[in-house]
């Protein structure tokens, strides 16, 4: 029997899934739904082997309290009522002593699904009045780029692709992290397209590449000011578009005069001669296509980096053709009703009455460790694994051991994060429960039932934030909703990209393309304008696009660089999400190494295959060295993210990065990271500094 399900990873493909299951109900096989127009029938390498997790004998099947001390996992069996009731009177006791917001919820993609990552959670710590998270780890810093130039977070169709002559994948590794784009990208280049990477580190789809442009880490900024420089020049632009649907472009010619190929080259690393040849191409490829991803934005001047990318297309007029234009995302389509679903009301019922604070998770360890008025006292953590994945890592580690912090975790493992909780509370995976799925890649809205049953005691993240309402006393409605009454309510938006898209018809069809397009016609969003900017025009912002170099670069806080002179570049690791598949043999190996450049570990007494040290002011962790002479020098990669207690030591990589934050939309800025690297040759493994 052939059952459907939607992959709830964080990822832009969404992929539709065929859940192969036996006469006993256990799942054999996963495969990618053939009939679905951008899954195509198959899947990348770490869904594919997903039911080896999903049938896993470490996989968490019953609620369980910790015995002893925080950090080495010791738990024992409970009861899910025993759990529930410890949970809300901890909580209970907390609120009335110090007030509601001492409560913190930590949550972020664990899964893609709308009820079980922002449904009837939200729901619940609104009514409670606990601090707001503002969920920054991933995508704030490019979301905001986009929403200020072009007010809506839209973007080019995947299938569009396929017409372009020319594709750039910027801070894209289209292999790794959105296979799903490949086959279009393959179809162009078929045709004669070219097709180019811009990434400091040259990963697969760099292997791949007609070029790869060796780019230094956080100088994104700098080479599109420089494009934007020969294009205008040259006199590339589309003027005739630029007039008619932009603001801000005068301040814009003027920036640009400033970088000139020969200024650019060395804040870059990239040729002044690349550059110009790189800015002619895209100047006069009819079509061109810009693949940009979230790497570009996790440097200090990353929002500003989107904002000087996404408006390349807007300089040559590239919207206006089929095949041209620009994805980050196509998020903003996905116009649901989250008010409805989120229920932000339910604040004013609480012992608040108002509003609750903000906390930003990329400072967790600053929440944890220094925020005051009130002090977090209680943390509840779900669809995520802080302990290895949030930055500043040696400061989260403290705030996650004090004794005076109740923390639950709800967790299909028993990760670096569920060892310091207290309460730990099994949950679904995506295969086990209903849910709502929107997509950051292409315009299809998806739904999910219950393909397998759930394993021993696991309940949905719904199921349990339902039944802590409960034991809190939560008499609200909204708490009595079914999955059913939650996508009702999601669905009811006066979207026009909505329209006509029910609950049945989900339930009948599972995928539905949203009304972006009539017809199905191909969607070109900026073809004629339409952005969503108060002036209804792109905002090109260039009295705030000046490029700075990161403080934490080659060529920004002279002491430091001097001190600590490699950049540390923590990328996405082809088979793994984020820290999702740690517990993996594959993975945990993968995760221990550390690229450097031949050269530069000969500086550093380096052999190939031996444990070094990487280490600056935050802390150390320790990686087997492997050499990679395509890196730019000076240039480290380690691919994230270990779990810490694979590690030596128990530190993961971002015990190195700083919770220092974007220019834009408060995100972290894990790629601008300034280290030192020397050989570990005593045989033991010291503490993190």
């Amino acid at each position: 029997m052939i059952l459907k399900s939607v992959c709830a990873l964080d990822c832009p493909d969404t992929c539709a899934l065929d859940v192969h299951v036996d006469a006993t109900g256990r799942a054999i096989k996963l495969a990618g739904d053939r009939e679905h127009p951008i899954t195509r029938g198959f899947l990348c390498g770490k869904v594919a082997k997903y039911l080896e997790r999903e049938y896993h004998p470490e996989r968490l099947l019953y609620p369980m309290r910790r015995t002893g001390a925080k950090g080495e996992g010791r738990f024992e069996r409970i009861e899910w009522g025993e759990a529930l009731d410890e949970i809300a009177a901890r909580l209970s006791g907390v609120a009335r002593a110090e007030g509601p917001e001492a409560i913190l919820p930590y949550s972020y993609a664990g899964t893609m699904g709308f009820l079980n990552g922002a449904g009837m959670d939200r729901r619940f710590f609104h009514r409670l009045g606990a601090s707001r998270l503002d969920r920054t780890i991933c995508s704030a810093a490019g979301g905001e780029a986009l929403t200020l130039s072009q007010g809506i977070k839209l973007g080019m169709e995947p299938e569009q692709f396929a017409h372009a002559k020319l594709i750039i994948a910027w801070g894209a590794n289209v292999l790794g992290t959105n296979v799903h784009l490949w086959p279009w990208i393959v179809e162009a280049r078929r045709k004669g397209a070219k097709f180019y990477v811009i990434d400091p580190i040259r990963n697969r789809t760099g292997n791949a590449a007609d070029k790869h442009f060796a780019i230094y880490p956080g100088s994104d900024l700098a080479l599109a000011l420089g494009l934007i420089h020969v294009i205008l020049r040259e006199s590339l632009e589309d003027r005739e578009y630029i007039t008619a649907y932009t603001n801000g472009f005068h301040e814009l010619m003027k920036l640009a005069r400033d970088y000139p190929p020969e200024r650019v080259a060395p804040l870059t690393g990239i040729a002044a001669s690349e550059i110009e040849m790189l800015a002619r191409e895209y100047g006069t490829a009819r079509p061109a296509a810009i693949r940009l991803n979230y790497g570009v934005q996790r440097s200090e001047r990353g929002g500003s980096a989107v904002r000087a990318i996404a408006a390349l297309p807007v300089v040559t007029g590239s919207w206006r053709e089929l095949g041209g234009g620009l994805q980050l995302t196509t998020s903003g389509a996905f116009e649901l009703n989250r008010a409805a679903l989120e229920r932000p009301d339910l604040q004013c019922k609480s012992a608040l009455g108002r509003e609750a604070r903000v906390v930003n998770m990329a400072r967790l360890g600053h929440a944890l460790v220094e925020l005051s008025q009130p002090r977090v006292s209680a943390l509840i953590v779900y669809n995520s694994n802080p302990a290895a994945i949030a930055p500043h890592q040696n400061k989260v580690l403290s705030g996650l051991r004090r004794e005076d912090l109740f923390t639950v975790v709800l967790e299909q493992f028993q990760t670096d994060t569920a060892d310091y909780a207290d309460i730990v509370l099994p949950v679904t995976t995506f295969l086990e429960h209903t849910d709502l799925y929107l997509a950051y890649g292409h315009y299809y809205l998806q739904l999910a039932r219950p393909a397998l049953h759930a394993p021993g005691e696991t309940k949905s993240n719904v199921e349990i934030f339902r039944l802590l309402a409960q034991r809190m006393g939560f008499a609200d409605e909204c708490f009595r909703d079914t999955e059913d009454d939650m996508i009702r309510a999601a669905l009811a938006s006066d979207s026009p990209y909505l329209r006509g898209i029910t609950l049945e018809r989900l339930e009948a069809e599972k995928s539905i393309r949203l009304s972006v397009s009539p017809s199905g016609a191909p969607f070109l969003p900026f073809a004629s304008g339409g952005f969503r900017t108060k002036s209804g025009k792109f905002e090109f912002g260039a009295a705030s696009l000046a490029y700075t170099p990161p403080a934490e670069s080659r060529w920004g806080n002279a002491e430091l660089a001097k001190a600590y002179p490699f950049e540390l570049v923590s990328a996405k690791n082809d088979d793994s999400m984020n820290s999702t598949f740690g517990h993996r043999a594959e993975v945990d190996r993968q995760t221990s190494l550390l690229c450097i450049h031949p050269l530069d570990a000969d500086s550093r007494g380096i052999v190939e295959g031996m444990p070094v040290e990487v280490f600056n002011t935050r802390g150390s962790c320790f990686f087997q060295a492997i050499f990679d002479d395509r890196l730019p020098r000076r240039v480290l990669r380690a691919r994230s993210v270990r779990w810490n207690k694979h590690a030596p030591a128990r530190y993961g990589v971002n015990c190195l990065t700083s919770d220092r934050l974007t220019d834009l939309g408060g995100g972290p800025t894990f790629y601008n990271c300034l280290v030192d690297v020397k050989p570990h040759l005593d045989g033991t493994f010291g503490t993190a500094k």
